[in-house]
């Protein structure tokens, strides 16, 4: 799958979502600001196809149907957040130019380099499921869930789960001052795609 693609060459669907993700990986491991990194997510998710938005958000809804009930009812606009929320947030400030006020480094380049290092083998190795919430069956619509994961993360520093998303047992992500608590944060390094393994939110206590 990672063979060079010879000139002439009729690409393969398989050859075009590695080049894909490839490329974006690339991408956001050459930024060096949270502006930076801010712009080039937006430009990758506006190569998003409206059919492409509307599929990941078809699989969204049909996942979220499938959790019991109460449950169901009390994650679905945490997930609409996390998603077409942000996605909505991301493109609010590429268009009005917020990003080039955001000059300050990427503030944990560590825990940034490992995510990167982490977004390929979660697209690709369990194109299925993939260390998403979601069983996207696409690598590409993998990568719109880690891009926006990375403009939350990276970008605004904010956890990769909204603020307020409830998890089985009562818990949810809460904001105390400045900083981020989350129920599961250390609970996922089993999952070694999962976004928890990069969040800025700490471990919530005696959880």
């Amino acid at each position: 799958m990672n063979r060079a693609i010879q000139e002439g060459d009729t690409e393969k669907p398989a050859d075009s979502a590695f080049t894909r993700v490839a490329k974006a990986v690339r991408r956001m491991a050459s930024a060096r600001t949270r502006g930076e990194l801010g712009g080039m997510i937006a430009e990758e998710i506006t190569s998003y196809s409206l059919y492409e938005l509307q599929v990941i958000g078809g699989t969204m809804k049909n996942e979220i149907d499938r959790l019991p009930s109460p449950y169901r009812e009390k994650i679905r606009p945490y997930f609409d957040m996390q998603f077409f929320g942000m996605y909505h947030r991301l493109l609010s400030m590429h268009r009005s130019g917020e990003f080039s006020n955001l000059g300050e480094p990427i503030s944990d380049e560590e825990t940034f380099a490992r995510f990167l290092a982490a977004v390929p083998a979660g697209c690709f190795e369990n194109s299925s499921s993939s260390g998403t919430e979601f069983s996207f069956g696409d690598p590409v619509r993998s990568l719109f869930y880690y891009l926006l994961s990375a403009f939350a993360m990276f970008v605004l520093e904010e956890p990769g789960h909204p603020v307020g998303t409830p998890f089985p047992g009562g818990f949810i992500v809460e904001k105390r001052g400045d900083e981020y608590f989350c129920p599961i944060r250390d609970k996922e390094e089993d999952i070694p795609f999962s976004i928890c393994n990069f969040c800025p939110a700490k471990q919530m206590e005696g959880v």
